[in-house]
């Protein structure tokens, strides 16, 4: 898995940090909040993956992720008003509820003392990523991902998200190095098929939020992993 790899690539959400769930809630409570009608049996992750997927090309795809849900549960409210409301409800979140997954910073202090360049190529905002390495003591009493990673890369950074390949082409360019030589750590279809796109082995860590594209994401994995503990142990079989 590991031999002549070089960058080590971590997807944030869902892989490095438990928050899936924690977006689930959020975007519970807005729909709760926002909505006329009520919730369904919706699957609200697959829900959220597959609008942003549908509206990766648009300039704000979050604005129109909002305006999405506000069409489907029959909102009095603008677009910029739901998201808005989405973020305001998100700080309270992403400050005092993630945690890292278990075992994933000692993976990460493992891999950077054994010389790998770590960098992280992450679907969220950089006002999240801010979030989480000044604000989030949950995070920050394990470690601080800018103290950990060479790079790290948001939806700001990029013009196209997941499963574009883009924000691993940016990576690889930036460190001038080839598919070949990184491996790409993700949880969810669209971050497997952005890793494939790029043409990048990739190994994925179990999230049960993904069981929707579970046959997808074993079909199109190279290597997959049901914690970072059962990572940690491949790695040091390897290192």
């Amino acid at each position: 898995m590991l031999e002549n790899k070089k960058v080590i690539i971590f997807d944030m959400d869902g892989t490095l940090i438990d928050s899936v769930g924690i977006w689930n809630l959020i975007d519970e409570e807005l729909i709760k909040k926002v909505g006329t009608i009520s919730l369904g049996n919706e699957n609200i992750a697959k829900q959220r993956d597959d609008a942003l997927k549908k509206f990766k090309n648009e300039p704000d795809s979050y604005l129109a992720y909002c305006e999405f849900l506000g069409e489907k549960y029959k909102s009095n409210l603008t677009k910029e008003e739901i998201k808005k409301i989405r973020y305001e409800i998100a700080e309270d979140y992403l400050i005092n509820k993630i945690q890292f997954k278990p075992n994933a910073v000692k993976l990460l202090k493992y891999l950077k003392e054994k010389g790998f360049i770590l960098a992280i190529a992450s679907t969220t905002l950089k006002h999240n990523i801010e979030i989480y390495t000044t604000k989030n003591k949950n995070l920050l009493e394990e470690a601080n991902l800018k103290d950990l990673c060479s790079m790290i890369l948001t939806k700001n950074d990029v013009t196209n998200a997941k499963p574009s390949p883009e924000v691993h082409e940016k990576i690889m360019e930036h460190f001038n190095v080839k598919p070949e030589d990184c491996l790409v750590v993700e949880d969810a279809l669209i971050g497997v098929e952005a890793a494939k796109n790029a043409g990048i082995e990739v190994a994925v860590i179990y999230d049960k939020y993904a069981d929707g594209d579970r046959d997808k994401i074993n079909e199109l994995a190279n290597y997959t992993f049901i914690d970072f503990s059962e990572m940690l142990e491949q790695v040091r079989r390897e290192k």
